[in-house]
Formats: structure tokens, sequence, C-alpha cells
């Protein structure tokens, strides 16, 4: 399938430079694109005088406008002895410009017209970006006169790259967020073993450099050497900011021509240093003596890999052809014949990944293959790595197969086709980076996703690179090989490097050698995909007004299937989600994790077979949710019925090998081990689901129970879950009527269960805390040299189904929001993560902050005391405009059209799950916060968020570091906040310290009621 055209013109489209006297020139450089084939919008390259090229896109149906830039600088252009230059830059360009200098004018002025900012520091680029509503405040449509939120959001925007201010102000308070942001990674095993293989590099090469930064190198360091630190991000900014190196894109509703007018009018004051392209030419990051090297290095979590490192083709220019995706594509491959098929068959890995990256403009790339390996694999390393090089040998005697390229070109042709619009500012931020390639511009959007042209000789190249002495080797393991006697500087991952044995070199010279007969018989090139699909027409009806509920098409004792066709993307794709209600399966932690074990030992029987359908567009899952077992297919519906019946026959016939089985468990232990190792913001909302809810597990439940969990217990296991119970099924997207029936009969069919009694589909409910309440738990962590302790303070307000309450929350939320990360986050400095927002259970909504840091938790919790008592005035005193300038903002956020059909179905599927069939919650709660008064808020704040309130009911979470920060306690010392004053409501922390009592102290909510009743759904024919 072609798109709108397959090559670019053969010539650039001609320049039009247009001149309006009160405007600078702008040359207009493409307008032709190659766009997806539903694709509503217009493009426009331009380039204005200063030489900053700008994409600019016209959305008609966007209610997110947004806008993009990315500066060609990175952390390659580090000082060596300032590593984290670009990325300081980077935290203080927000704060404050000579036009705009309050230092958060702009998020104030973004959060007011619902929007949000971010950004990111890469090798050779800054990228920031941000999103805003995009209608004016009247709700009308937005012209040169009634100017929508996108002209004020950009102005700003424009000034970080005219006149920062770098206040000296915000200088420490921002160095302080880049250092907590360096601590927040610390532990992380993907920053350690990546940064791990850049100190190891070149030292010549920028590659090795540190690229975060911390408090230490750009402050203290160069501080003690008489270095004035402000001036050099200042001086860094003029040497390396320059609009000839910057691309922006900007996206609104607004006509091309009148952002071509704003982009011109707010970015030609962008100074033009006619800089040239950051590019690395005469380095490269290997050496020959960084070859033939193999690492063993020591993680944070208990993982075993074993990586593959190969210096690789350059492949900036190769843009119509990319001969890695096509050796990609056949040594990542899991089906028959491949290198992880072979692997999995000897119990030696459990996944593979494979594929190339750029490093920078004007350095080869790297070629990686990542293999995790089970412990039997982990001990026959080396044949694992010999069996890589005897398929390596396969590709090289075998001549690069047309067939193949061309089932990858087509499948990326469809799914270019067919692409469907994503989240604003996740396309701005994207297409600018892209940008900096040296694309044609007619190929922005498409270059990068398509295969062009089949070049058999730059595909044999890039094979002729994969050999024994250009490549590296890590091996990752916390047992293996135990005598590490190096630590990395700037993480302290212990390693041991060497040059790789030669008698093991030898063995694998001798591998990718090998003659077709000497050959494993196993490893052979893929069958053609079956899955590939055919059909791909869609039936467009014009509807006035898309549905915004699916429809009930069946409802029996069986299988209840709720169903909508697409009557708004109009892609040749379906959605089909089926939950299998079993009440078992959440009756203890044991069945809990036999059901765990169940499903990963379905997906693991699975892997194979389903590899092929997934590279054709066809995903899955198995696993468990809150009532049963959950089966999702998804993707081109033309062969979604193939699939989902071989997932239902699996369930259904499991065969459970014992040796299968051991890995399964093995791996299924590693991870619940590795949890509790995981940075501690995201540990902590397991622990507040567990203490808001009657019945869930935490981990460490999981991890006492998995050991005496035998192959024999799951088999007995299975045939109970699989015996008895009821069909869920939601069937959405380019599906007729009759087809979602008959997917529900196959699933029926296959599976033959015996009727559940409706009385006994599982009920979930939320706990209910009286008024008054104040509970506190805490919890030691377990990774003992994580410095960073966590808390999540959570206020518990009410009726998930109460419209009042949902209102009231979502406005709070909107109004806290940008306050408390100034307070809190900018001026406190208490952590690089410092969230606040609302938190829904089953039946209840809540209200909650959360921060990760290294001071204690009870400081923390006295610091958001603080902030929540300052707020009450600050509601009190809000002015009128104000106050609906945020109910616009709420509004605004609930009304957000949905971008595909995946977000459609998952808002659909949250209703049928939870089963409140809210189909139309975002129309309903926008018109009720439509109503609120800021009397009604500041009576809602008052009673349930106010410290000092006798009715608010809090329960905190701790989580306590093992390993104190011994700069925590100065830190609090020299805080930038009121520390005097305590806010109580007189209420003493109650400690948990047995959950069963202390939930046998509450009562439960009611569970979902139903805002409509199931009849209202129905659309069932009538059976003769």
């Amino acid at each position: 399938m072609s798109s709108t055209s397959t090559t670019p013109p053969q010539t650039p489209t001609s320049s039009v430079v247009m001149r309006d006297h009160s405007q600078p020139p702008v040359e207009r450089v493409a307008d032709q694109l190659e766009v997806p084939s539903l694709d509503d919008r217009t493009y426009r390259v331009i380039r204005l005088s200063n030489q900053l090229e700008a994409l600019l896109v016209h959305d008609p149906e966007t209610d997110k406008a947004s806008a993009a830039l990315d500066v060609n600088v990175g952390n390659f252009s580090d000082e060596d002895e300032m590593p984290g230059m670009a990325h300081a830059v980077e935290h203080l360009l927000f704060m404050g410009t000579k036009k705009y200098p309050v230092e958060n004018a702009y998020n104030v002025y973004l959060s007011s017209h619902s929007g949000s900012s971010n950004a990111y520091t890469g090798a050779t680029s800054t990228n920031y970006f941000f999103d805003i509503a995009a209608k004016p405040s009247n709700g009308e449509e937005p012209s040169e006169t009634n100017l929508s939120p996108l002209y004020g959001g950009l102005d700003r925007f424009a000034q970080f790259f005219i006149e920062p201010l770098f206040l000296s102000s915000t200088l420490d308070r921002e160095l302080r967020a880049v250092d907590s942001e360096n601590k927040k990674n610390l532990q992380s095993d993907q920053w350690r073993l990546h940064q791990l293989e850049k100190t190891l590099s070149n030292p010549k090469h920028p590659y090795c450099h540190f690229s975060t930064g911390n408090f230490q190198v750009l402050k203290t360091e160069p501080e003690s050497k008489g270095i004035d630190v402000r001036q050099k991000f200042i001086d860094f900014h003029e040497k390396h900011y320059s609009a000839n190196r910057m691309k922006l894109c900007v996206l609104g509703r607004e006509p091309l021509d009148i952002l071509e007018k704003w982009v011109a009018e707010l970015f030609s004051g962008v100074p033009n240093k006619d800089l040239p392209q950051n590019r690395w030419e005469t380095v490269v990051p290997w050496t020959k003596d960084h070859l033939s090297m193999q690492c063993f290095a020591k993680p944070v979590m208990d993982s075993r890999e074993l990586n593959l490192y190969f210096p690789f083709l350059d492949e900036e220019y190769l843009i119509e052809t990319q001969p890695s995706r096509y050796i990609s594509h056949l040594i990542g491959h899991e089906g028959p014949g491949s290198i992880m098929a072979y692997l999995k068959s000897q119990g030696w890995a459990n996944s593979l990944s494979a594929g190339a990256y750029q490093i920078c403009p004007g350095t080869p790339g790297i070629f990686e293959c990542q293999i995790r390996l089970t412990k039997e694999g982990l001990i026959h390393y080396r044949e694992v790595v010999k069996v890589f090089f005897q398929y390596i040998s396969l590709l090289r005697q075998t001549p690069p197969q047309e067939w193949i390229f061309n089932e990858q070109k087509g499948m990326a042709d469809v799914d270019f086709k067919f692409k469907q619009k994503t989240p604003a500012s996740r396309f701005t931020s994207r297409i600018c980076a892209v940008m900096q390639r040296p694309l044609p511009r007619e190929w922005l959007l498409s270059g990068q996703s398509r295969l062009r042209k089949f070049d058999p000789v730059a595909i044999v190249k890039g094979v002729e690179l994969l050999r024994p002495d250009n490549f590296r080797m890590t091996i990752v393991s916390r047992e293996f090989p135990g005598d590490w006697d190096q630590k990395e500087r700037w993480y302290g991952t212990e390693y041991k490097a060497e040059k790789i044995p030669e008698d093991f070199l030898a063995e694998i010279s001798q591998a990718l050698n090998y003659t077709a007969a000497e050959r494993l018989l196993s490893l052979h090139l893929p069958h053609k995909n079956q899955f590939i699909p055919t059909k791909l027409e869609v039936e467009k009806k014009e509807v006035e007004r898309p549905a915004l509920a699916p429809r009930v098409i069946r409802n029996d004792e069986i299988a209840r299937t709720w169903y909508k066709k697409d009557d708004t993307f109009w892609v040749p794709k379906a959605n089909l989600i089926v939950s299998i209600k079993n009440p078992i399966i959440f009756a203890s932690a044991d069945n809990s994790v036999r059901s765990k074990l169940f499903t990963d030992l379905v997906r693991d029987a699975l892997e194979e077979y389903s590899y092929d359908a997934e590279l054709a567009g066809l995903q899955y899952n198995v696993s468990i949710d809150s009532r049963g077992l959950f089966v999702e297919v998804s993707g081109y519906n033309d062969k979604l019925a193939v699939l989902l019946e071989q997932v239902l026959i699996t369930m259904r016939d499991l065969d459970i090998k014992e040796e299968r089985f051991e890995i399964i468990k093995e791996r299924l232990t590693r991870g619940y081990k590795n949890c509790e190792l995981q940075e501690p913001f995201t540990q902590i909302g397991d622990y507040v689901s567990w203490l808001t809810s009657e019945h869930d597990y935490i981990v460490e439940q999981l991890v006492a129970v998995l050991p005496g969990i035998t192959a024999d217990a799951v088999r007995h296991f299975h045939k109970q879950v699989m015996s008895q119970l009821h069909i869920e099924a939601y069937v959405h997207g380019n599906v007729y009527k009759e087809d979602a029936l008959k997917l529900t009969d196959m699933i029926e069919n296959i599976l033959k269960p015996r009727m559940l009694p409706k009385e006994e589909w599982p009920i979930i409910r939320s706990l209910d805390f009286p008024p008054g309440s104040n509970f506190l738990f805490q919890k030691t962590l377990k990774d003992p040299a994580n410095v960073n302790h966590c808390i999540e303070y959570f206020l518990h307000i009410g009726d998930k189904g109460d419209r009042m309450v949902r209102a009231k929350t979502q406005l709070l939320e909107q109004i806290i929001h940008e306050p408390a990360f100034d307070q809190l986050r900018t001026k406190e400095q208490l952590g690089y993560v410092v969230f606040s927002g609302l938190r829904s259970s089953a039946t209840t909504y809540g209200f909650r902050f959360i921060i990760q840091s290294e001071r204690t938790s009870e400081y923390l919790e006295s610091r958001i005391d603080s902030f929540l008592a300052a707020q009450t005035a600050s509601l009190e005193s809000m002015s009128d405009a104000d106050f609906e300038s945020h109910k616009r903002s709420v509004i605004i956020k609930r009304l957000e059209k949905l971008k595909n059909l995946d977000q459609e179905t998952g808002r659909h599927w949250a209703q049928i799950n939870n089963e409140y069939y809210d189909f139309e919650s975002a129309q309903l709660d926008a018109a009720q916060v439509k109503q609120l008064t800021k009397s009604e808020m500041v009576e809602f704040y008052s009673t349930y968020i106010k410290p000092t309130s006798p009715t608010r009911s809090k329960l905190v979470v701790q989580l306590i570091a093992q390993s104190i920060s011994s700069k925590a306690k100065e830190a609090e010392e020299s805080t930038n906040g009121d520390t005097a004053t305590v806010y109580s409501n007189g209420t003493e922390p109650l400690l948990i310290r047995n959950v069963r009592n202390y939930k046998a102290m509450l009562s439960v909510t009611a569970g979902a009621r139903s805002i409509r009743d199931l009849s209202d759904f129905e659309e069932i024919d009538s059976k003769l």
C-alpha cells in the first residue's frame, strides 16, 4: 500500500520568500508533506531570516495547541571539567526572561490555560515543549483578533532563546534540582549500565561524558577554583544556542498564515550566530583497544543479561534503505529458526532484542543485541555468544532476501498509512527532533517510519561488521563472577573489564565461519508471515455525532458482550478485551500468584506463534485484573480472530512442562524481589492501594507464598479457574455486530465453561475513612544503598460516583498543581519527584501528594501541611477571573478529544470494568465544574483539605531509606519555607502496626452503582 506519494520530488520544492513590510521575510520551504491517509492537518515548513526552521501545523480539530523547539546542542558539548552543563542550562532557561522576569510566569500562564511543559537534554540536542488550550477563553474559533492562549505561550517560550536571565536567586535551587534528578537515578540499572559503557569508551569522544551532572561538579568544585558558575552557563548559552541550530514545530487551530505570522514576529529575534552543526567525525567511541573486551557488571536488581555491542554503519544518510532494520529484524526474531527460539529450547534465555542506534552526527552507530539470561543461560553464556555468531554465519552465507525486505516495507507502509494522532506535545517534541536530521522536508512525518529501497550491498556491509574483532561484551549478574575489582566513577557500579580470552575469541571466530553443514540445524531464516493483513477496507459512514457509549449486544448467564463500531477514527483496526470473572483468583495471595504463574506460562507458550502477529501489527495480552483473568487482542482486524483462537486454545489446553515452569517461577521470584528495589516513588502507590481497598496484596505477601507453589499446584488451579466463569467482552473498532457476536461465541465454544452465578461475581469495594481519622503507615525500604525517602500524603474525600465530589476534586487538582510544584519543588527543593493530584480507587475519590526526597518523611509531611495551610488564604483571595480560568482549564481537559481508537477503548473499558457505566463522565463532570462557585470550593477545602479541619481524613505512607544522606539535615535547616508553625487538627496519627486490625476498624463503601441501568445500553436481537 502506498501513501500520498512514495518518493519525494527529485528537486526540492522551490522556496518562496514571503515579504510583509511589517514582518521579517519568511522563506517557505515545503508544504506538500507525505501524510497518513486519514490526516486532516495541513503543514508548512518555513525558514526565518535568522535561519530558524519551523514546521507549522494547522489542525482544525485539535483542542490542545503545542510548540516544541529542539536546539542542536546537548551533553556532548559539556566541558570535561563540568559535566551536566547542557542539562543545567535546560533547567535554568525556565527561570525568568527579560520580558517575563518572574521565575514561574511561564508555568503559571500555561497552568491557567490547561497547559503543561517539559524539556529533556540528549547527546546533541536539547528539546523544550509545551501544550496549551487551542481555543480562546470565549470558546470561539481563534483568529488574529480573537487570540488563543497559544500566542501568549509562544511569546513566553520564545524569550528563553532570546533573553533568558539566568537569575542568580534561582541558580542554587535549580542545581539542587539537577542533583536531586541525578540521585533519583543512582540506583537505576538502566542509567548505571549505560554510563558504565560510556565511561569505558574512548575519553577523546564525548560519548564518555556523564550527562546529568550533580551539585558537586556543577557548583561546589568549580566555585572552589574561583569559577563563576552562573557566568559559565550564560557563556554556554551564548556559545551554543543559535537560531540556525534550532528547529521549531508549532501546532494549533489557527490557519497556517496566522501561525507563520506569529512565528516570524516572535522568533525572528532569536540571535543567529551561524554556528556549524555539532558533529564528531574525527574520533570514534571505541578504538581498536576498546574492542574484543568483556566487562562483568554487578547490577542493583537481580538480573542476568548478556549485551553485545558492535561499532556499526553510520546510517545518518541511509534514510531510504535503513539496512539495520533488515538485520535487526532477523537477529531479533523470536519465531521458528531464530536465535531466540533455539536459546529458549535450551532453557538459556527469557528474551532477546536487537537494533542499531545513532550516537551522534558524524560518528558511526552501534548495533546492540541484549539477551536476558536464565540461570542456565548465565552458566552457558559462552555458548550463547557462539549461537549468536552461528546465526551471523547464516546471514553472511545467505544473500539479503528481497521478499523479507518487502514484508517489512509493506507493513511499514500500512502502519504509516493508518497512523493515528498522538497528543499534541508528544507530536511537536518528536517532530522538531526529527527536523535535525538530513531528511527531505517532504518526509518529515514519514522519513523514519517507511522503507523505500532495498539495498543488499548496505545490508551485507552491516552484517560484515558483526564479527569477533569488532565487538564488546557485557555480562550483567549479581552472582557471577563475584570478583569485580573496580567501581564506575559516577554511579558506583562494581565491574571488572578485561580482554576476551584468546581461546574464546577463537571459538567465536570458528562459529562465524561454520558452513551450512556445521551450523545448528535449528537456525534458519523465518518463513513468510501469515499474519500480514490483506483486508484493510473501512466502511466510513457519516455520523452526525459519534456515540459516547458502547451497546450491549449479548447478555446471558455465560457472557455479556459490549460493542461499538468505530465511528470516529476509521482505521482498519479493532480492540477486543475479555474479562473472565472468577472470584477464586483473588481469594488469597497464594491464588493470586498461581494465577500470575498461569498467565505467564500461557504467554511463554505463545511466544513463537505470536511473534509474527506482533510484526504484523497484532498484539495480545493474557494477565490478571481485579475480577479474574484478562485477555486482550488488538490491532489490524483482518487476522484478529485467528490470533484470538490460538490464545484461547492455549489457555484451555496449556501443557505445563516442569522445566519451563521452573524458569518462569524463578523469573517471577526475581521480578517480585526487584519490585522492592525500585525507586521509592514507584513502590509507594501499591502500599496506598493496599491500605485503601478491601482486598489487595502487596509484593511481600506474594514473595512469601511463591516458593511453596509447584507446577502441580498450578495445573490443578488451571482446571479450577477455567471450569466455571463469566465472560464479559468489549469489541470496538472496524468490526460489524455479527462478527462481534461470533468472537464471543468463539470464546464460549473454546473455553466451554460452566456458568458462574451472578451472586458470585466479585464486588470491588474501597475502605471508607471516617471524618477526622488520621493514620500513619511506615515501611523501611529494602535497597540498602538508596538515600531517598518517599511519602504519599492521602486525603480521603468521598464517593467516586458523586458528581459533586468528582467536580470539586478535579477543580482542586487544577488549582493546587502549579503552586504546589512551585513551592515544594522549585522554591523549597524538597526533591526531584514532587506530585499532587486526585487519587481514585474502586469506589472513592481522594487527593494526594507524593514527594521523594533525602529529607525525612516527617519533615516532608510538615512542608505539605504548611503549603496546604497557606493555600487556604490563596483560595479565599483568588479573583473571580482566576477562579473562572481554573474552571475553564478543567473543562477543557475533561472535554479533550480522544486521539485514537486505543484511547477510546481504554475510556470505555474503564467504565465497563468499574461497573459505573458512566460513559458520559467527561461531559457530565465538565457540566458540574462549570456550575461550581468559589464559596463552594472554599467550604470544600476547609472541610476535606485544610490541615486544621476537624473533619479531614488523612492517611500518610512513609517509605524510609536505610541509607541516610549526609546533606539531608543541612538541607532541612536551609529550607525556603516557614518551619516554625505546626498545622494540625489536634488528632494524633494512629500508627498502623497490624494491617488486618486497621482494616477491621474501618467500614467499607458500597460497591459501584451503575449511573444508568444496564438495560439502557442493550441492543439485543431476539433469537427466533
